[in-house]
């Protein structure tokens, strides 16, 4: 079974969004039995608290829900418990290597790495562009099934 963990600052927003898009797509390819999808905070300021208005409007938009999801913090026993770490964000992969106290097995990537891109995921927190966001987080998600679901 393929572990991954999708990670940003408040786990309201880009993270649930990445877990949920994730989810879909295994779905849609019939693999949900080959992969457990989470996703976390670095920080503590969201914890327990449902997903953002805007990331459960866009995704519902698509078809797909985030029901029961609440925040919950990133801890160091992730780093042994998933494969894949992913973050959103410079700042994010930052956060979560002090979290992790490194990365020695490389288990830590940005998302859309798997897109081919060195950018950062945009916090839609800030920038209320949810539609951008999610974009960002489909690319990075499909670029991610096929590497490691190769036709």
């Amino acid at each position: 079974m393929i572990k991954i963990l999708f990670i940003c600052h408040g786990n309201i927003c880009r993270s649930p969004m990445a877990e949920f898009v994730m989810k879909d797509l295994v779905q849609r390819a019939n693999r949900q039995s080959q992969f457990y999808i989470a996703s976390a905070a670095t920080s503590t300021e969201e914890i327990g608290n449902p997903v953002h208005r805007g990331t459960r409007e866009k995704l519902k938009s698509v078809g797909i829900s985030t029901a029961g999801k609440t925040a919950v913090q990133m801890k160091r026993s992730d780093y042994a418990k998933y494969d894949y770490l992913i973050g959103m964000d410079s700042w994010n992969i930052r956060n979560m290597l002090m979290i992790s106290g490194g990365d020695p097995e490389g288990k830590v990537h940005k998302l859309l790495e798997f897109a081919g891109s060195s950018q950062d995921v945009a916090d839609p927190w800030y920038t209320g562009d949810f539609e951008s966001t999610y974009r960002d987080v489909l690319a990075g998600c499909q670029g991610l099934l096929k590497q490691l679901m190769p036709e």
